[in-house]
């Protein structure tokens, strides 16, 4: 009950903050030789984060007709990270850029992007500013967060940021961004398990479901909070602090 535990803790928090979900969940797992650590508990996991972003957003998913232009938008910018990653998946790249050396040089190049990004003037809003164009634009940079160590909320807040998005429009925007990437990791979690044959659901599956509900709603309602007051740079140092450490390690 301690892995699930810390595992929900890890996916809640930082599948939504500028650091990286697979990142934590990789070396966390590798450190500790967590063994529920499989498909089951990482589906569960990943389904927690995504029925906490659909209930904090309840009010933009659920009114369609309203917000049918950000539906498309969403689903445009979501395409190329969908279609990169599954090819990576398909030809088996993807084990390839899981090593320590690759988070850690990750995680400390792309905080400093986030550090030069969070310096852009603010001129656009969500609501009037979000173009197809801008939305294409997002979503190539969200290919970059199939690399362990970029993070996926990173770049797209880096992204929109450039694009001079405020932050709390720019973190709405990953949020909004981050459901795709949910679903269909989710989706794929449990295709895998079919495969296998291995659809057995258990009470350690629901707690993670809800553990990971809890810390990724709390997680939401906080940054976003955050980043109306503080700039970016408190996780900008927590990158290149962990990234060093990773590298060390790494390299010793």
């Amino acid at each position: 009950m301690i892995e699930i535990f810390l595992l929900a803790v890890v996916q809640g928090i930082t599948e939504f903050l500028p650091i990286s979900s697979s990142a934590h969940l990789i070396l966390i797992s590798k450190y500790f030789n967590f063994e529920n650590n499989n498909l089951t508990i990482d589906m569960s996991l990943h389904v927690g984060s995504l029925l906490a972003v659909l209930f904090f957003f309840k009010n933009d998913f659920f009114s369609v007709v309203k917000n049918k232009n950000l539906f498309f938008k969403i689903v445009i910018s979501s395409i190329p990270v969908l279609c990169v990653g599954y090819l990576l998946v398909k030809f088996e790249i993807i084990d390839y850029l899981r090593s320590y050396e690759i988070i850690g040089w990750m995680t400390i190049i792309f905080g400093v992007v986030l550090y030069f990004a969070d310096k852009s003037v603010v001129k656009n809003n969500i609501n009037k500013n979000f173009s197809i164009k801008f939305a294409i634009y997002i979503g190539l940079f969200q290919v970059l967060s199939l690399v362990p160590g970029v993070s996926r909320s990173g770049i797209t807040i880096s992204a929109a940021r450039m694009l001079n998005f405020d932050r709390e429009n720019s973190t709405k925007i990953a949020f909004l961004l981050s459901v795709p990437t949910l679903v269909v990791l989710s989706l794929f979690n449990f295709y895998n398990l079919y495969q296998e044959d291995n659809l057995t659901f258990s009470l350690v599956n629901l707690l993670a479901i809800f553990l990971s509900f809890i810390f990724s709603y709390f997680t939401i309602r906080f940054f976003l909070e955050y980043v109306k007051k503080f700039s970016l740079n408190i996780f900008v140092i927590y990158r290149i602090c962990l990234g060093f450490v990773i590298l060390l390690f790494s390299y010793l």
